[in-house]
């Protein structure tokens, strides 16, 4: 197969693509910002006014995929650290939307207003994925979009959770079983606003 970015396009139309090569045929693959791409594209603001982007300029981190430390009530739907695009999309996205439910349903419960992954529990579980990712050869296909090569600039960083569904979906069911282990639960004052911002850092190992 001949490489379009080596031949000159003259014209296409509603039939046929022409060019100085003799091709006929046009594929278009125009790339994406997998995983990240769309969060960063908003201006997410978490404690002391840091935004998600500086927070991850080294990569994401994320607690189960859902969370984020120094980022208090900010829910992911099959954000990075979750099995997301390794998956059925559509299964994944409605488990992740009824952990949440019910997440937001037990904060109503227990009166609270708050809730925000520690940096410890985020942490562990950046290990967590770059453990099962590192069993797999997935990590080793330096241009892949899995790890965002197809963008000019974006760190090289391993993102899916690799461990398969069943065992995601456990996981984060024992965190909530659990009462949220991981996460700070409370109320707290408009004044928390002003707290130091959590220190970035890529998801390293």
């Amino acid at each position: 197969m001949q490489s379009l970015i080596q031949s000159t396009c003259c014209s296409i139309d509603s039939t046929m693509l022409l060019s100085t090569d003799g091709l006929d045929v046009i594929v278009f693959a125009v790339g994406f910002d997998a995983i990240t791409g769309a969060l960063l594209d908003i201006d997410i603001r978490g404690r002391g006014g840091q935004t998600l982007a500086a927070r991850w300029a080294a990569g994401p981190r994320t607690y189960l995929g859902i969370s984020v430390a120094g980022f208090p009530n900010i829910f992911m739907i099959t954000g990075p650290g979750s099995p997301g695009v390794l998956s059925n999309m559509v299964v994944s996205i409605e488990q992740h939307v009824d952990w949440i439910s019910d997440c937001l349903a037990e904060l109503q419960v227990r009166g609270c207003d708050r809730i925000e992954a520690s940096a410890e529990a985020e942490s562990a579980w950046v290990r967590h994925v770059n453990q099962l990712a590192d069993a797999t050869l997935y990590p080793r296909a330096p241009t892949s979009w899995y790890v965002g090569a197809n963008i000019a600039g974006k760190p090289r960083v391993f993102m899916p959770y690799v461990g398969g569904c069943g065992r995601y979906r456990r996981e984060v069911g024992e965190v909530a079983e659990s009462g949220y282990a991981g996460f700070a639960l409370g109320t707290v004052p408009a004044e928390a606003a002003r707290l130091a911002p959590v220190g970035s850092g890529g998801n390293s190992r």
